[in-house]
């Protein structure tokens, strides 16, 4: 499992690695969300939730729970979106926000269970 997490931390950054010089990131949506966008966005807002309750339980276990589900969401959402567009796209600067936000959380899950978060593998 730590790879599969650890997989979607080094996508990221390859998409980070891929956008085009001063691509536009922006958390606003220009659209409605697609549902596996709103699973997302739903699944980054718990992420505070879940570091208090490992910490006030001190059982670590549901930060890879918790980092496990984000990269099943995250999986999901790349099979079905994408995020780079040929010419930008009024999608593009949400997507890439989202998945800015994403790599963030996840290579802080990592963080907190002692596992490197790598931008390549």
């Amino acid at each position: 499992p730590v790879y599969y997490v650890q997989y979607v931390h080094a996508r990221i950054a390859g998409i980070f690695r891929e956008a085009t010089e001063g691509a536009e990131v922006n958390p606003m949506p220009t659209q409605p969300l697609a549902s596996a966008e709103r699973e997302i966005v739903k699944r980054l807002l718990e992420f505070p939730d879940v570091v208090r309750e490992a910490a006030s339980r001190r059982g670590p276990q549901g930060v890879p729970v918790y980092a496990i589900r984000l990269a099943d969401g995250f999986h999901r959402f790349y099979h079905e979106h994408t995020v780079l567009a040929a010419k930008g796209g009024d999608a593009e600067p949400f997507r890439l926000a989202l998945i800015g936000a994403t790599r963030t959380v996840i290579a802080r899950c990592l963080d907190l269970v002692g596992v490197l978060a790598p931008d390549r593998m």
